[in-house]
């Protein structure tokens, strides 16, 4: 399965101070839909991770079922702590019980004392998986069904944090008041979709990200 897409940033950054053109859209897509409704997503600071199912199939029984845990690229090292945690968290019995059929991969993020700077901050003691993505078959699922996945593994969702415009959500985070749901902290930022999953003319995936640092 493919790595998760690079998620651009929300406007353009001037070459020199490498910080926001304010009001400059990093792409003509973001600028179309600047006034478009868009769900936000709280955006977890950890480690990227890729949890890939393949079940057998019928019309080649040579091909054994296969479950791997990768980072962002397949070289990425997994820190051996959350390659435990991800073996208890995602027992093969229940992918074979749900989803005989459907190779599958989840994205989420590893969080947790060890990940990254301040990762003690969402888990002091221990790692976790937070799910924030699936793709079936080339497609990206909704949200309800991403909800129903998490459930079946007693997973952590990114959690929502609102609902708005570009500017609206830039706003907010200009206001530097979003503390994360893991605990009473300044959340990394958000992550924007728009609330119809939309795609560019190249066929990639419209999304985008402002961080509270960005405007520090």
């Amino acid at each position: 399965m493919i790595p998760y897409p690079k998620i651009q940033s929300i406007y353009k950054r001037d070459d020199t101070t490498h910080r926001f053109i304010e009001g400059v859209f990093s792409t003509p897509e973001l600028e179309y839909l600047r006034d478009n409704v868009w769900v936000w997503t709280e955006k977890v600071d950890g480690t990227n991770i890729r949890v890939l199912w393949n079940p057998c199939q019928e019309e080649d029984a040579n091909t054994d079922q296969t479950l791997e845990f990768r980072g962002r690229t397949d070289e990425a090292q997994m820190y051996p702590k959350m390659l435990a945690k991800l073996d208890e968290l995602f027992p093969v019995e229940i992918f074979e019980t749900n989803y005989p059929e459907a190779p599958m991969c989840l994205y989420g993020e590893g969080i947790g004392a060890g990940i990254q700077k301040g990762g003690g901050k969402y888990i002091p003691k221990g790692v976790g998986f937070v799910l924030f993505d699936v793709l079936i078959d080339g497609w990206w699922l909704k949200r309800d069904s991403v909800e129903d996945i998490a459930s079946k593994f007693t997973l952590d969702v990114v959690p929502i944090v609102g609902e708005g415009t570009l500017l609206e959500a830039v706003d907010i985070i200009k206001k530097h008041e979003l503390n994360s749901h893991w605990g009473n902290f300044l959340m990394e930022g958000l992550v924007l979709k728009p609330k119809v999953e939309l795609k560019t003319r190249a066929g990639e995936r419209i999304i985008t990200k402002v961080k509270h640092k960005d405007y520090l």
